[in-house]
């Protein structure tokens, strides 16, 4: 290895270059996989040995062998041999790898590998990430997260990450070359947490200004990134010019064509959007600095994320303008990478189908050369946009799996459709150019087992048999067999796990308070059977002494008794909210106080866990920050994202909403305490509530939130098991009455 690093220095080539060149390819596999051995298992890395295969028909593959006392892992690149690696550590191990609670309690002596194992993927792209990721969940990662999330990408098989880390450097360098200045690019980028929607050209400015400091720590970063990935043998998709230009765009270029565009959701955040027209002769050229800049800065894999029209209706429908657009869009990328392939998110085809018929999709993917797109159906799991469009009209096209937005910690999701949708798409004789599967969840870290099942389907072709699986999930996420656990993954089975709603369930705690059974974004209804699925809690309880020392059993009891809670919450609400109707004083008092209780049990269950925790959200956010000043700008970010979205007059507050130990105890209860204490007046008054009036108050209210400082804890404290026990118990014989 050393000689090739001596050859890069004495030929003066980038190191990008001989990582995505494929230069000395096997070396560095090798070496990759190596170091993610010694991260992910580092006291027992010395009993594996790694040996390189070749694909098979043009797919990755791996084998897993045992060679007298060492276990051989083969791999075409590093990812097959991450990916034959968590075969072992899943299948003769029992360990699991996750976001939330890991189990990687090797057994000694290492069990053996009696007969070779041989998979090979069935899928040439296996896709990950949605751009809405990188900020519901990623906004404020350090190096050392994203290393987690790279290895455990690798371990699963993926190959086709989106990586969006860092262009904002790369338009900074690009306008401040066409003459813009520090304060019109201040216009220009938004905050750290809504990098995500200023990359899709949706807003400009909101959160900022940004500090040029932290748009240098994020170049800095996405170069790691890269490096990590392109060793593994990934393929990174990169960004591309779709046009968007800053406000103060006419003043530089007063002859410019220039479209206007408003983002279709009402977020107050700023004027609307600009996009220069992609008949305009500065399209072509800024898209090639655009890319030149890029490819510079971060080298290429050349696949190109370019999405022009996201959430947003084009000015016209007329094909031939479409086939323009798409056109000088495709363009500007092979204009300076003649290998570039445009992946496209086929969100656009699904959020505006009334607008994206035949005509218009093909006016775009005709545009571009044949089996230079790639288009992501991102949510095949529940609205395959591919079953009526004649599979995308022949274009290439990946089967993905969106489950989560917003982040909303809820448990839901489709556990049979997961496990057979994909194979089923997959031998479908009209799926076309199906070429992958992969992931588009708003966020991550929540549910781990919709993620951990989705992920089984890397490897094969066959359908998942769901109750085998789950049972063998729970022996490895738990560390040990267990009836009452089995049955009570049987239960979330036929409970939670049997639905998912559009955007997904919440309880009606972290909605604006009101006295209705639902508010904006807060979607109370629960079509699973709620007693049934106090079942699942009580066999979870039931095995608690057994596996207690296990992290994932501990974060999986804390998040069901909270999912039992929320749904209690539902009912108690309508209680409160029926007295009041009725006028019922004392009853209303009742529930109130019941209610306000309750937010506070659920505070305190959830505080045994890192992950539920408000202050480690907010002190990620501090700790990106030098001065005061900088550490401010990210909080407010941070608590703005996750409540209002934007401004007071935000239409889709509370769509990022958390039910996290602090943000219940400091957010909602206190919200729900104004609203009481508002009725109360009322009553004493004896006048009506004028409820607009008061959600205007709690605009207002939230926004001085937003701006706040208070300090939240950031570590767990509370044993889980035993706080878990107390709560539900409390409320065990309620919910159970309740739920009849």
């Amino acid at each position: 290895m050393k000689k090739i690093y001596s050859l890069i220095l004495l030929l003066g080539l980038p190191l990008w270059t001989v990582l995505a060149s494929g230069i000395s390819e096997t070396e560095l596999d090798i070496e990759a996989a190596r170091a993610l051995l010694d991260r992910v298992i580092p006291r027992h890395a010395h009993h594996f040995e790694i040996e390189t295969i070749a694909q098979e028909d043009g797919k990755d593959v791996f084998e897993l062998e045992q060679m007298g006392s060492k276990i051989i892992l083969r791999g075409n690149n590093g990812i097959s041999v991450a990916s034959a690696l968590n075969y072992y550590l899943k299948h003769y191990a029992h360990c699991e790898i996750s976001w939330n609670g890991s189990n990687l309690n090797i057994p000694s002596p290492m069990p053996r590998v009696e007969t070779r194992i041989h998979k090979v993927s069935p899928y040439r792209y296996r896709h990950y990430f949605n751009y809405c990721t990188f900020n519901y969940t990623a906004s404020w990662w350090d190096w050392e997260r994203w290393q987690k999330e790279i290895d455990f990408m690798a371990l699963n098989g993926i190959n086709m990450p989106l990586a969006l880390t860092g262009q904002n450097s790369i338009w900074n360098k690009v306008y401040r070359s066409l003459g813009f200045t520090s304060s019109e690019m201040d216009a220009f980028f938004s905050g750290p947490a809504y990098f995500t929607w200023f990359w899709m050209g949706n807003l400009d400015g909101w959160g900022g200004p940004l500090p040029q400091r932290f748009m240098d720590y994020q170049e800095d970063l996405q170069k790691k990134i890269l490096a990590r990935e392109r060793e593994l043998g990934m393929t990174p998709i990169l960004p591309s010019f779709t046009g968007h230009v800053p406000p103060s765009f006419k003043k530089h270029f007063p002859e410019a064509k220039i479209d206007s565009t408003q983002w279709g959701i009402n977020t107050n955040v700023a004027a609307p959007v600009y996009i220069l027209n992609p008949e305009e002769p500065l399209f072509a050229e800024i898209g090639k600095r655009f890319l030149n800049e890029l490819i510079q800065t971060f080298g290429t894999d050349h696949f190109y994320s370019a999405d022009t029209f996201n959430e947003m209706t084009p000015p016209t429908d007329d094909p031939s303008y479409l086939q323009s657009i798409a056109s000088n869009v495709y363009g500007a990328m092979c204009d300076v990478d003649p290998e570039a392939v445009w992946v496209m998110q086929g969100w656009m085809f699904l959020d505006r189908a009334y607008f994206w018929q035949e005509p218009q999709m093909k006016a775009i993917f005709n545009a571009v050369p044949e089996d230079r797109l790639v288009v992501l159906d991102l949510n095949s799991e529940m609205y395959p946009v591919w079953q009526r469009t004649e599979a995308f009209y022949g274009e290439q096209w990946i089967w993905n799996m969106l489950h989560n937005f917003g982040g909303r910690v809820s448990l839901y999701g489709v556990m049979e459709r997961v496990a057979n949708d994909p194979a089923a798409a997959l031998h479908n004789p009209n799926a076309g150019k199906m070429c992958g599967i992969g992931l588009t969840m708003e966020a991550i870290e929540q549910n781990p087992a919709i993620y951990a099942l989705m992920l089984e389907n890397v490897w094969r072709d066959t359908p998942i048999q769901l109750d085998v699986w789950l049972k063998e999930y729970a022996r490895r996420r738990y560390g040990a067999q267990n009836t009452d656990a089995e049955y009570a993954w049987k239960i979330l089975k036929q409970t939670v796990y049997s639905h998912q709603p559009w955007w997904g369930t919440s309880s009606i705690i972290t909605g604006r308070p009101t006295f209705e059974k639902e508010t904006t974004w807060t979607y109370t209804h629960i079509p699973y059977d709620r007693l049934n699925f106090l079942n699942a809690c009580d066999a979870l309880l039931k095995a608690s002494d057994h596996l207690k020392n296990s992290e994932g059993f501990r974060y999986d009891l804390v998040d069901v008794v909270r999912q039992a809670l929320a749904n209690y919450s539902n009912v108690v609400q309508e209680e409160f909210a029926a007295a009041y109707m009725s006028k019922d004083r004392q009853s209303f008092d009742d529930k109130v106080s019941e209610f306000l209780t309750l937010i506070d049990d659920m505070d305190e269950l959830l505080a045994t866990r890192t992950d539920f925790l408000l202050g480690r959200w907010l002190g990620s956010a501090r700790k990106m920050g030098i001065s005061k000043q900088e550490k401010d700008l990210y909080e407010m970010n941070a608590r703005d994202l996750i409540t209002l979205w934007s401004g007071p007059d935000c239409q889709i507050h509370e769509y990022a909403c958390k039910e996290w130990s602090g943000m219940l105890s400091g957010f909602y209860k206190k919200r729900w305490l104004r609203f009481f204490d508002y009725i109360e007046q009322c009553w004493n008054k004896g006048v009506e509530p004028d409820f607009e009036s008061f959600d205007r108050e709690m605009c207002q209210w939230e926004w001085q939130w937003v701006h706040a400082h208070e300090s939240y804890p950031t570590r767990a404290h509370g044993d889980e098991i035993k706080v878990a026990k107390k709560i539900y118990g409390k409320y065990a014989d309620r919910m159970k009455q309740a739920f009849q």
